[in-house]
């Protein structure tokens, strides 16, 4: 089934599985159930209505909308087009909004009128009036005096027929997906078909995938992972239920409604769907597996989804920048190598460990991962310097991330180059620290960040979110990871914290982190 789909683009993958199941269901947002040849047909509709509004090949189309059965739609419609898609996080504000929309030139914008309270009718309509480029302002689920709403563009695009554009699929963008840096910028990273694809369909191979799964979709679809996802489904002939928003008790309510098999998100929410008082309520045992990524995974937690869930989860590693996977576990690892490691490389995926000087550190040893993979970008649109900087002229591509490599090929993340602490010219790696802590009862969440010191240049803050109605205190956190590692790694200061900032896909912001503490404890 898989083998004829690895060198297809967007549009012939869901041409393929509609022309065999024309009739399955691929889409449950909470609203509406849609059909394989419904969202062919709807997509078709809506690529025909942009075209009459002037979009072409190579032109970019933002989107700003929660995970509703329209981005779906609009995602394959702008496939078929050749144009590029722009998804964007629904959070962001006017200043973040307007960089995205002038350094992509998009020509059009899809958005809610109003979500994660932000008054987005509000917002583009001031941005239309700033931004040269944007031409077309369209309303999803409602329509202004100044927008063209979802369901009329619909209409108009019954009336023309439509005629699908040739496409590259190696060498066609798909998407830019914007990546928010520690510093400057977020740079555009430029997917192509192939890049999603490619990748997409490995990971539905690996997994063993099949049209009677699943999907469970509650990371955002204007996120890299949300985005494979879709494409993951689509390339098994599958179903997936979409959530407009993740809440732990609404997720475990649908994997038991909708029988979900397959449950993919970041350790913080199966941690909250664990911890949840109404766990044991539900009925999981539709479960087959999942795929959890983006943080570390404690052995606890790892234990816990394959014993209370029934769910046999597998851990992944990648990036935007690679559309997203380069690493997966497999379904026969032991918990521990699930806990400690990202698993191998994908068939296709190269990876090795290099120096500062980009040779091989060996087995076992620290250094930077470095990749080659079908699924890396094309580069970052219009930002050859920055491009320039993280692939070299082989094609390698260096994440910026520590790790390691075992004689079998497991990888093993320590931490970000950037998030390595040097406490007295000792070298700490949060991650590693990060772990021991799981392992106590009380702890729910930890970020490990450094601050500076005068005597030491840096020493390590430990910030923790304790389990709801559990208690602990520094002195006993300090005493029990005081036997567990070696002195210099034990954190300098533990604080209690109610909260971290997040990403949306659920990953703790330590840069963010770093400065709110730095502001808190007045620190330089």
């Amino acid at each position: 089934m898989y083998k004829n789909q690895y060198d297809m683009t967007v549009s012939q993958l869901l041409n393929t599985v509609t022309s065999s199941a024309p009739e399955n269901e691929v889409i449950f947002d909470g609203t509406r159930r849609m059909t394989y040849s419904e969202l062919d047909m709807e997509s078709t509709y809506m690529a025909a209505s942009l075209k009459q509004l002037g979009i072409n090949k190579g032109d970019r189309i933002a989107v700003s909308l929660p995970n509703w059965h329209e981005f779906i739609v609009i995602d394959f419609a702008i496939a078929k087009l050749g144009a590029i898609l722009v998804p964007f996080n629904t959070r962001f504000r006017k200043e973040e909004v307007h960089y995205i929309l002038q350094n992509s030139g998009a020509k059009a914008v899809f958005f809610p009128q109003e979500f994660d309270n932000v008054n987005h009718d509000e917002q583009y309509k001031r941005l239309k009036k700033e931004i040269d480029s944007l031409e077309h302002l369209i309303g999803v689920r409602f329509e202004g005096d100044e927008e063209t709403g979802y369901e009329r563009l619909l209409e108009v695009g019954k009336s023309y027929p439509f005629t699908h554009v040739p496409i590259d699929h190696k060498e066609d963008v798909f998407a830019i997906l914007y990546t928010s840096g520690t510093t400057g910028k977020p740079k555009g990273a430029m997917l192509t078909h192939k890049n999603m694809v490619h990748t997409a369909v490995a990971g539905a191979e690996w997994m063993k995938c099949a049209p009677k799964d699943v999907f469970l979709m509650p990371t955002p679809v204007f996120h890299v992972m949300g985005l494979m996802f879709v494409l993951r489904t689509i390339s098994s002939g599958a179903r997936m239920v979409l959530m407009e928003s993740f809440k732990p008790e609404k997720a475990l309510s649908l994997i038991e409604q909708e029988k979900v098999t397959i449950h993919p998100g970041v350790p913080t929410m199966f941690v909250l769907e664990l911890n949840h008082p109404s766990f044991g309520n539900y009925d999981l045992s539709s479960l087959r597996t999942g795929e959890m990524g983006g943080a570390p995974a404690p052995i606890e937690i790892i234990k816990r989804i394959r014993n209370e869930m029934g769910c046999n989860i597998i851990i992944g590693y990648g990036m935007t920048e690679t559309a997203p996977t380069l690493t997966l576990t497999g379904f026969e690892d032991e918990d521990v190598l699930r806990a400690e490691t990202v698993g191998r490389a994908l068939p296709g995926v190269e990876i090795k460990i290099v120096d500062q000087n980009r040779n091989d550190v060996g087995m076992n040893a620290v250094g930077e991962l470095v990749c080659r993979s079908f699924g890396l970008m094309k580069g970052y649109f219009k930002n050859q310097e920055k491009t320039y900087e993280v692939i070299d002229e082989n094609g390698w591509y260096y994440t910026g991330d520590l790790a390691t490599m075992d004689e079998n090929g497991y990888i093993r993340i320590v931490g970000r180059k950037k998030e390595m602490i040097i406490r007295g010219g000792y070298n700490i790696y949060p991650r590693e620290v990060e772990e021991y802590f799981y392992t106590h009862p009380a702890v729910m969440d930890i970020a490990i960040v450094g601050l500076p010191d005068t005597v030491l240049g840096e020493i390590s803050c430990a910030c923790i979110r304790v389990k709801q109605g559990m208690k602990v205190t520094e002195k006993e956190l300090k005493q029990f990871i005081k036997e567990k590692i070696a002195d210099y790694k034990i954190p300098d200061r533990i604080l209690l914290v109610d909260d971290f900032p997040m990403t949306p896909s659920g990953k703790i912001k330590k840069i963010e982190l770093q400065k709110r503490l730095r502001t808190e404890l007045q620190l330089r």
